[in-house]
């Protein structure tokens, strides 16, 4: 029987710092409070339907909130985001997430992704001990980025492995949050299901302050839509479908590059 292609359900816990983005003042207590409250809708959803997943948290996160970094279930995935996500300094945030997030988990970190999945030099990554990054959306992002002519599958560089964002196979549409939260549900799906079959596998990722009631701020339509609940309930649409269609296998990200590892050795 062949094996199920692997499904990486990634959440990049973070302050929720997008109001700063577009002018909009916010405390940081206020943006702890407002990721902590989508977080724990989004993790009791996981957890109700156990569903391993890949959690990047940043070091401030961890620090405000070290009982529940502290008791995360065995079955996910801890990783850094950086310590910072509104700033960032290669030579020194990389290694000091890295060692916070392990000495408050007690577990390895293996994994790194960047804020906004901007561009990071890889040498810094490997040195500060890390295994995978998963830090490139291969696709083309108005004011952001334009990685049209990156790979669309995981590949080994500089000893580490890349794992992009996951997009549609042939016009390399994006299947992060911003696309969830903005296609029909149906849609999402079907291109969700060609990324799944065409590209051997499916990394999506979303942020904990999406699940948040995000009302008060003033954010653009494209960027608001849905939030809170009724955002969390078109996820556990998707997920319940995902799994009574055995579509793929739910897995970490550090499963799914040991798995990398061990096909080319």
């Amino acid at each position: 029987m062949q094996a199920k292609s692997p499904i990486l359900l990634t959440i990049d816990v973070e302050e929720c710092d997008i109001p700063l983005e577009y002018g909009i003042s916010i405390e940081l207590d206020e943006q702890l409070r407002i990721s902590k409250e989508g977080l724990d809708r989004f993790m009791a959803l996981v957890d109700a339907l156990e569903i391993p997943v890949t959690i990047f948290c940043t070091a401030v996160f961890a620090q405000n909130h070290p009982e529940w970094i502290k008791n995360i279930h065995p079955r996910h995935e801890l990783a850094s985001h950086g310590f910072y996500h509104g700033k960032f300094d290669a030579t020194t945030d990389l290694m000091a997430s890295k060692n916070l997030l392990e000495e408050l988990s007690g577990r390895e970190i293996q994994g790194f992704r960047m804020a906004r999945m901007q561009q990071v030099d890889e040498s810094e990554i490997l040195k500060a001990g890390y295994r995978y990054h998963s830090s490139l959306n291969p696709t083309w992002i108005p004011g952001r980025y334009n990685h049209l002519d990156k790979p669309k599958h995981p590949f080994f560089e500089q000893g580490l492995w890349n794992v992009p964002a996951s997009v549609s196979p042939d016009f390399r549409i994006p299947l992060f949050w911003l696309a969830f939260k903005n296609f029909p549900l149906f849609l999402y799906r079907y291109l969700a299901a060609r990324a799944l079959r065409g590209n051997g596998y499916l990394n999506i990722y979303f942020h904990p302050w999406e699940f948040s009631d995000l009302g008060r701020y003033a954010l653009p339509a494209h960027v608001k839509r849905g939030h809170g609940e009724p955002l969390l309930a078109k996820l556990e649409s998707l997920l319940k479908g995902w799994k009574r269609d055995a579509s793929g296998e739910f897995v970490t990200m550090q499963s799914y590059v040991n798995n990398l590892s061990d096909g080319i050795k």
